[in-house]
């Protein structure tokens, strides 16, 4: 299998939402709003994606500001690529493009919790959320 990894190559609405679908972080993203798939395209600041003979088969889209935080948002691998060391292969390019004191940061779904403490992750309790339709309070 030959993967080609990209840092910030386009990546077109349909095939994010393709990729979203065929992995298991679809379940997990609105990917029948196709505004705001574009929307999280279009203002991620650092994305590295990985293609097998032009398909996109992987991606990591982050938030950074490079030097103190990056938020790893969406981490994807098509099912039929799992397994393989691409998820991987795409945080550590991810990683290599923040500076030296930036840390790494997401939100894992319950069933990988295991994975992310097996390859190096710290596991922090202290994460927030404040749904779209919540109201911060008085």
């Amino acid at each position: 299998m030959d993967i080609d990894y990209k840092i910030n190559a386009a990546v077109s609405t349909d095939q994010f939402i393709d990729l979203l679908a065929n992995s298991t972080l679809g379940q997990r993203r609105p990917i029948e709003d196709r505004t705001c798939m574009e929307g999280m395209l279009a203002h991620g600041n650092l994305m590295v994606s990985a293609w097998e003979s032009g398909q996109l088969v992987g991606i990591a889209r982050s938030v950074t500001d490079f030097h103190y935080a990056c938020y790893l948002s969406d981490l994807a691998v098509s099912r039929s690529h799992q397994k393989q060391g691409i998820g991987k292969r795409l945080q550590a390019i991810t990683q290599s493009q923040l500076g030296p004191r930036c840390r790494l940061i997401l939100i894992a779904a319950p069933a990988a919790n295991a994975y992310y403490q097996q390859i190096g992750y710290d596991h922090n309790p202290r994460c927030w959320v404040l749904e779209r339709d919540a109201r911060v309070r008085d």
